[in-house]
């Protein structure tokens, strides 16, 4: 079974409708429910001859119903002149995985059966059956899916390239198939885009329907005067590419949203991840730090098109774990701050693909390379070795502009396996110094070293403190243990870096996250 990539005329069409427990048409994906009927038929498109309507039910409360808990789904097959939906062959299963598995392993069977050929490609009536409802459901639930869902014919797209006045956003089978004279049986027929409640649970035969309707489009296409040919398939991304961006390139507005609430611990991977399906543009994940060099739970994302950008406005309040992400709109100005950079030294360190970047906070300011290498790959053999890619050429210093150290690194990992025994040593001490490490992404490191590079050698005049002091005081009670030190007059750029530095040898009697900073509300 071969799932065409590439530009040519594919032996057959598997036409694919999708309904899940919650919105439908414009609106299908938009509120994260779950897929519950899947439908498809093969267009041979030599022969222009159609296969069986299969439909493909999900129930998840079969399994909990049959009263025993087995690993295998239950699965039930049925073969009907008539069913409830109209479709030729329905498959029950309890869940996700199990469906995937069940289309693929029919889908092929059908195709060998056929013996015209073998390379195939899916189509469908819009972007959202796959983007919006396959990709993400399964990236959840750590499905994988098979290669057909990569490439699609997005059946809107090929009916324009013959009627290009139509509008995209407006059609859908039932507006294609006025001006193709195909008869629609307007009483029974779903139309989406007649005023009816998108919120509105479809009734199972509205599937099948569309199916029969899209594969009719598809074989008036195939034929005279249209004489179409399907060729040039939508692609999905099979995984983010990290990269870098410079300050000079040219970022569309339309492509690029904002993302807040994410967890801290979040990488560009894990964006890529809750934006499956979406093709994001690539190094076009940015997370965003706080005035401390920290993550602020913020995230700029760009995309490959507008189109790619309107469907993650559509994952708005979607979960990424137990926690809703917010998605907005934002610019490419927005995006340029944060991913945009110009050093050649970052170039060349960012410049070695498919690494994986950690982030070193809190090292000691007289730090070498030597120094991180043997913190990640100790000589006395007594802790786990996590080898740097490269050696001292996988490490980059963070710096001050007058060549003083930051206290911050980063360094690359050839693989995940490398780059998560490294996290292991979090906390860990290096001379009397103990050091943060994150997973980091590219933007990340252009934007550390872009917010030292810019900052200014003298500080300029803070505005003054407010006059409100704090209600609840700052030293200990009286008969409380006096452990706590007050230090007054810091440089207004200082951060608990420079604290610790100041401290020395002090600094190992600090209890760990004992360095609290005091500001005030400018």
């Amino acid at each position: 079974l071969v799932c065409v990539q590439m530009t040519a005329q594919v032996d057959y069409l598997v036409v694919v409708f999708t309904a899940t427990s919650g919105a439908s048409g414009e609106l299908l994906g938009s509120d994260e429910k779950e897929l519950v009927q899947l439908v498809w038929q093969l267009v041979n498109v030599n022969n222009k001859t159609l296969g069986r309507v299969n439909e493909l039910l999900i129930r998840p409360d079969l399994s909990d119903s049959t009263g025993e808990k087995t690993d295998e789904d239950v699965l039930v097959e049925c073969k009907e002149d008539e069913t409830a939906s109209g479709a030729d062959c329905v498959y029950t299963v309890t869940s996700l995985d199990s469906g995937i598995n069940m289309f693929n392993l029919q889908l092929t069977n059908e195709v060998n059966s056929e013996g015209a050929g073998t390379s195939l490609c899916l189509c469908t009536d819009g972007q959202l059956h796959i983007r919006q409802v396959i990709h993400p459901e399964a990236a959840n639930k750590n499905i994988l899916v098979p290669e057909c869902f990569y490439s699609f014919f997005d059946l809107r797209k090929e009916f324009k390239s013959h009627f290009p006045t139509s509008d995209l956003k407006a059609l859908n089978a039932h507006v294609m198939a006025e001006p193709l004279n195909i008869p629609v049986d307007v009483p029974t027929v779903w139309d989406p885009s007649a005023n009816q409640d998108p919120l509105a649970v479809l009734p199972p035969e509205v599937a099948v329907q569309q199916v029969r309707l899209m594969t009719s489009i598809i074989l008036t296409l195939l034929s005279e005067p249209y004489c179409h040919s399907f060729s040039n398939p939508e692609k999905v991304s099979e995984r983010f590419e990290s990269g870098t961006c410079s300050k000079m390139e040219k970022v569309c507005d339309n492509t690029v949203i904002r993302a807040r609430g994410l967890p801290w611990q979040s990488s560009d991977q894990d964006m890529a991840r809750f934006f499956k399906g979406l093709n994001i543009a690539k190094g076009g994940a940015a997370l965003c730090l706080n005035a401390q060099g920290r993550r602020n739970g913020e995230a700029l994302v760009r995309f490959v098109s507008e189109e790619h950008r309107d469907l993650a406005l559509q994952r708005h309040k979607h979960h990424m774990g137990n926690r809703y992400i917010e998605v907005y709109k934002a610019t490419g100005e927005d995006f340029l701050k944060i991913a945009g950079g110009t050093s050649n030294e970052v170039a060349m360190f960012l410049s070695r693909e498919d690494q994986i970047i950690v982030r070193m906070r809190g090292l000691p300011f007289n730090a070498t390379h030597d120094d991180v290498l043997r913190f990640f790959s100790p000589e006395d053999g007594l802790k786990e070795t996590c080898p740097i890619s490269g050696g001292k050429e996988g490490i980059l210093f963070v710096r001050y502009p007058d060549g003083r150290p930051t206290g911050d690194a980063f360094v690359l990992f050839a693989c995940e396996e490398h780059a998560h025994c490294a996290l292991r040593k979090h906390k860990e001490l290096l001379g009397k110094r103990y050091i943060e490490l994150f997973k980091s992404t590219a933007a990340e490191v252009q934007q550390v070293l872009n917010r030292y590079s810019s900052a200014p050698l003298i500080p300029v005049a803070p505005a003054p403190l407010v006059s409100v002091l704090p209600t609840v005081s700052l030293l200990p009670p009286p008969g409380g243990v006096r452990d706590c030190l007050r230090l007054r007059g810091l440089p207004y750029t200082a951060n608990i870096e420079d604290i610790l530095t100041f401290l020395g040898e002090f600094t190992q009697d600090i209890r760990q996250h004992g360095v609290h900073m005091v500001l005030n509300q400018q």
